[in-house]
């Protein structure tokens, strides 16, 4: 019977009656003695390389120096040149002459014009309306009959004041009085006469007003009466407006009539020496122009705006007065306006992106970096910026938009005209310097410089 094999800090003992059990006992032996000696040498092992990774994961990265970077920004140089100031406003358009047209006379409405319809175009003259005139010829005939009866007495007592004075010269007994030649009743006669002649005028000037006429040439805004309705003295038939001159009420705040160099009381002599405008509004689909004149500005300010309104008046807008496409300029419309003022001489002109806010400009320097002004602005559009002063001509203005902490930094300035035209390339930095900021302290990579630009 073979023995177990036992294993214990000595060399290992096998007893065993045949060869074959014997040798398996003795590889086993060895087997156990290598694990013995590889487990402990690989868990120290493991221990050493969990160390150095936790050591490398706490190791602070090595700093680097950043290499030359420029940022590309777009610019163009500042310009001298005479700038003509302009100003823009907008108004309303109105006819100058808009009244209600109203009867004088009571009574029934016999006659109405065709052409007296909404939008209808009405001559000066034209009978619009007629209202029946039987009461008032009826009135005209009682006039003319008093009037007769009026001379009928003034001639009886001419006739008897002439007899009276006959009698007294053949009695012969001294001056006769007036009363004698019946002189007062004479002159009452002719009183009675006149006062019948005013009856007369005044039942002809009534009858004449049983027809409305159109005090002008010009357009119906609104109807209010018809055929058939009974109307009195004051009743509105409807509203007219002329067309011979429309206006436009431009509001200007102090800084436009500084432009204009407009006075306040202002009065233009004629139209030809007052001041041009330019009027333009979207009608049809298509922009409509017109010219207009400041004939005149208000008599106060707006106590809302504190404005003070100028009066463009547009003559003929109907007829010589219309627009570049033959539109009429209509009561109501929007009107934007344009009106050229003084003009600067020899002032500095760049882009308007060139203008920051605060009336601050950024420069490109000679040496590549950036630089900020403050300047004296005269005007800006959408298009161009003039200025007084802070900018001088020829200097290269950046346009493209930045923070404004990035302006000392290195920039390489394209052309705003030709991408391919470099205006401006920053010189490089000396060898072995670092890149470091407009305080000498050495540049890092930090978050912020991931942000992109913002505009101002």
């Amino acid at each position: 019977m073979a023995k177990e094999v036992g294993f214990d800090q000595g060399p290992a003992k096998t007893t065993t009656n045949q060869s074959g059990m014997e040798v398996e006992t003795a590889s086993r032996s060895l087997l156990g003695q290598i694990l013995l000696i590889l487990v402990p040498l690989l868990i120290v092992l493991g221990f050493f390389f969990a160390t150095q990774l936790m050591v490398k994961a706490f190791d602070k990265p090595k700093e680097k120096e950043r290499s030359f970077n420029t940022l590309a920004v777009r610019g163009d140089y500042a310009k001298r040149g005479d700038v003509v100031l302009e100003v823009n406003t907008q108004g309303e358009a109105r006819p100058r002459t808009e009244i209600d047209l109203v009867p004088e006379v009571g009574g029934k409405v016999i006659y109405v014009s065709p052409n007296f319809i909404e939008g209808g175009l009405i001559r000066k003259g034209e009978t619009l309306f007629r209202i029946d005139d039987r009461d008032y010829k009826v009135a005209v005939i009682r006039a003319e009959s008093g009037v007769a009866q009026a001379e009928q007495a003034l001639a009886r007592e001419i006739a008897e004041g002439e007899l009276a004075r006959r009698d007294f010269e053949e009695l012969g007994r001294g001056e006769p009085t007036a009363l004698a030649l019946r002189q007062p009743q004479r002159q009452q006669a002719e009183a009675g006469l006149q006062a019948a002649k005013a009856e007369l005028e005044a039942a002809n000037l009534q009858l004449t007003r049983t027809s409305v006429k159109a005090p002008f040439t010009g357009r119906v805004r609104a109807k209010n009466s018809d055929l058939g309705q009974f109307v009195n003295p004051g009743f509105r038939l409807g509203r007219v407006f002329s067309t011979d001159i429309f206006e436009v009420r431009l509001p200007l705040n102090d800084s436009d009539l500084a432009k204009l160099e407009l006075p306040i009381a202002f009065v233009a002599k004629d139209r030809k020496s007052a001041p041009l405008v330019k009027l333009s509004a979207q009608v049809a689909g298509k922009t409509q122009n017109w010219e207009a004149r400041i004939m005149r500005t208000d008599s106060a300010f707006d106590t809302q705006t504190r404005s003070l309104a100028a009066i463009a008046e547009v003559f003929d807008p109907y007829g010589s007065g219309l627009s570049d496409n033959g539109m009429p300029l209509a009561p109501g419309l929007f009107i934007s306006a344009n009106i050229k003022g003084i003009t600067y001489k020899d002032a500095i002109i760049l882009p308007r992106d060139g203008l920051r806010p605060d009336d601050k400009v950024y420069l490109s320097t000679e040496d590549g970096k950036g630089t900020i002004r403050d300047v004296v602005v005269i005007d800006s559009n959408e298009e161009r910026a003039a200025l007084a002063s802070g900018v001088e001509e020829g200097e290269l203005v950046i346009l493209s938009p930045m923070e404004k902490s990035r302006v000392n930094m290195r920039l390489k300035v394209i052309d705003v005209n030709d991408p391919d035209n470099v205006l401006r390339e920053p010189p490089p930095p000396p060898k072995n310097a670092p890149d470091s900021d407009e305080k000498g302290e050495k540049k890092s990579d930090r978050s912020g410089d991931r942000q992109k630009d913002s505009s101002e």
